[in-house]
């Protein structure tokens, strides 16, 4: 009956509530980052969340400009955003850059206000402030970035015991859970990037977390005939000119950072399986390491997905990436 509760509602002419959303991003790293953002503001559109914020976890000034302009692109120009300070992957990157792309005239190609993360708040303390202001249980994060702006939170008791009052959900894309080709132990980027914070994290966060791992994201690529021909509804498209500079096709860019987001706002459709309970431990190296719970109540999870769920987590991740924004069809 669960299952069937989406269907229900409609019919009724219900709809769920939104998910209250945190996206906490390295962005700039890798176009995946790009491809979630995206995602989630055509959840937006059609109901199925609310950004409450997006917190930065790359520590370049560019990579808040750009997600204004992303934001700006698709009609959430006020969508509060934190930065990291002192933190790790200071280069620019391939496509933050894009934030002061200019057009002919001189204006720019994606207009935005932010114009560097030296103006943006403190990523820790917006993300405080962002919980604080919502029901309990209601928020989900989806962090697809380093660990780093999580497990400061935690430094703190009573941000710790606000994140248990107030976060539902943690989905995470890091860590590896299934064999990576021939690689057992594979030492994924999100986690080797600040391995102090993802050991914090994977220790002491006060809810349940479903992990991503980077298998799942291999076996759903981004198709790069989309980027090639299904984004072109406008002169310029911020997803189409990231991935471009990011690794020109023909070229399927993995799905990391998607699969976390869809799973943390449709987690009920059928898209993945989840493991059975257990605890993820990240050891020194950066290896995540999953261990099952003897009485079936601990707090981690990861995503397992068969080939048939592959094809759906594809066809979804796609028709949300190129979901034209309000006005722009």
């Amino acid at each position: 009956m669960k299952s069937l509760l989406p269907f229900l509602l409609c019919c009724a002419g219900l709809q769920a509530e939104p998910v209250k959303l945190i996206f906490d991003t390295d962005m700039g790293n890798d176009v995946d980052d790009v491809m979630a953002l995206c995602m989630i503001h055509a959840f937006q559109k059609r109901g199925a969340c609310e950004l409450l914020a997006v917190t930065l976890t790359k520590d370049h000034p560019q990579a808040a400009a750009f997600v204004d302009a992303i934001n700006t692109f698709y009609g959430s120009p006020d969508t509060p955003i934190g930065v990291v300070r002192d933190g790790a992957a200071r280069e620019a990157g391939k496509f933050n850059l894009l934030a002061e792309a200019k057009r002919p005239d001189g204006s720019l190609r994606y207009p935005h206000d932010l114009t560097t993360g030296a103006e943006a708040p403190e990523a820790v303390d917006l993300i405080r402030e962002v919980l604080s202001k919502q029901p309990d249980q209601s928020v989900v994060i989806a962090q697809v970035g380093f660990f780093t702006n999580l497990a400061r939170l935690l430094d703190d008791p009573e941000a710790k015991a606000l994140v248990a009052k107030k976060v539902r959900l943690l989905s995470v894309m890091a860590g590896a859970y299934q064999t990576v080709g021939s690689d057992t132990r594979h030492l994924e980027y999100n986690v080797k990037l600040d391995v102090p914070a993802a050991r914090k994290l994977a220790l002491e966060w006060p809810g349940p977390i479903v992990w991503s791992g980077y298998e799942i994201g291999i076996a759903a690529a981004f198709p790069h005939v989309v980027i090639e021909q299904d984004l072109n509804y406008c002169p310029h498209h911020p997803l189409r000119e990231a991935y471009l500079l990011y690794s020109p096709p023909p070229h399927d860019r993995p799905t990391w950072d998607p699969t976390a987001v869809l799973h943390a706002v449709w987690p009920d459709r059928g898209y993945f399986n989840l493991s059975e309970p257990g605890t993820v431990t990240v050891e020194s190296d950066a290896a995540t390491l999953f261990r099952p719970s003897k009485d079936g109540k601990g707090r981690h999870r990861f995503l397992v997905m068969n080939g048939a769920q592959a094809a759906r987590v594809r066809e979804a991740i796609v028709q949300l990436c190129v979901e034209p924004p309000s006005g722009k069809r």
